[in-house]
């Protein structure tokens, strides 16, 4: 099957079991058979192929169970953008509210402890500063479901009208309401991905992530989250965290030659739907009605919200799944 680049990195599996009060999600199986000298690299469709080892680089951390294979990171202030597809103005969690509170989310997302993780990561320039910024977004209002080479049209049809920017240091998201289906498996295979192309001669660094209301038993941390405007609307808390995990591997993995382990595993999908300790709404009076009355769990305070976020590996002390640097 043919994806953007034949290199799309999907994260966030459907596989989605409930224990007790901690949450896990395993994504689909990754095979490992690389013999000695041999590293595995992602298809894109779940599965991984064996690889040469490309170089290390030279002035980078390395030794935390996580690899670098040569490529760039992103660094300095890295800008946000997001292209609402579908009906944003219908029901459930497909309305103004889950936007407002998605942007604002992207706003507070810089420099936090969480996100800071990533600063563990480099190349042989620099380090991600974890500095973010939100750049702004678009609307496209549509009932057609969207392919993998969609997503990227999506993406230049907002960059060559002007309504987004051209931006080498940015990463644009294409978000569908819960009615979207993208066709090469959201809600099946995975809950969002990430991936580079060339927009106007320019690489573009993109993801795609769908209202996870559309598979709640697959896609969604709780059903209730700390942020839901109603009990059962777990959208805004899911997107969310999938947005973390595929922000999180497109600073240290932008073009998919950068940070991954030896069975083609990023940042993000070292530690998915891993989300350590947690606290319970009402706990500090950030959580919205609904989140209280279903005491939804939530691991980060930042910005005046409570969120429920997925660990990440950190590339320092040995490497591990942490909740903040």
């Amino acid at each position: 099957m043919f994806y953007p680049q034949n290199k799309v990195r999907f994260a966030f599996a459907f596989t989605f079991v409930l224990l007790a009060l901690s949450f896990a999600g395993a994504q689909q199986v990754r095979p490992n058979q690389a013999g000695e000298g041999q590293k595995m690299v992602p298809n894109g469709d779940g599965s991984a192929r064996v690889e040469a080892a490309a170089p290390s680089g030279q002035a980078v951390v390395t030794g935390n169970g996580i690899n670098y294979n040569g490529g760039p990171v992103m660094k300095g202030t890295v800008n946000t953008y997001i292209i609402w597809y579908g009906n944003w103005a219908g029901t459930g969690s497909n309305t103004a509210t889950t936007q407002a509170a998605i942007q604002t989310y992207l706003s507070n997302l810089s420099n936090t402890p969480a996100f800071d993780v990533n600063t563990t990561y480099g190349d042989n320039s620099g380090n991600v500063s974890g500095l973010l910024n939100f750049g702004g977004s678009t609307t496209v209002v549509s009932s057609t479901n969207l392919s993998d080479s969609g997503v990227l049209t999506q993406v230049s049809n907002a960059i060559t009208s002007g309504r987004l920017p051209k931006d080498p240091n940015g990463v644009y998201f294409v978000l569908s309401s819960s009615n979207i289906r993208e066709t090469s498996g959201f809600c099946t295979r995975y809950c969002g991905w990430h991936t580079h192309g060339t927009v106007g001669g320019t690489d573009i660094k993109y993801s795609f992530v769908g209202n996870v209301d559309r598979c709640p038993s697959g896609c969604e941390i709780q059903p209730t989250g700390p942020n839901s405007p109603a009990a059962n609307l777990g959208g805004i808390d899911g997107m969310a965290n999938v947005m973390f995990h595929e922000l999180s591997e497109a600073v240290s993995d932008p073009d998919l030659n950068a940070w991954f382990d030896s069975s083609g595993q990023e940042n993000g999908d070292k530690c998915n739907f891993n989300f350590g300790a947690t606290s319970s709404c009402p706990g500090n009076g950030l959580c919205t009605s609904a989140g209280n009355t279903a005491a939804a769990k939530y691991n980060q305070t930042f910005g005046n919200h409570n969120y429920m976020l997925q660990q990440m590996w950190e590339n320092a002390n040995g490497g591990g799944c942490v909740q903040h640097l």
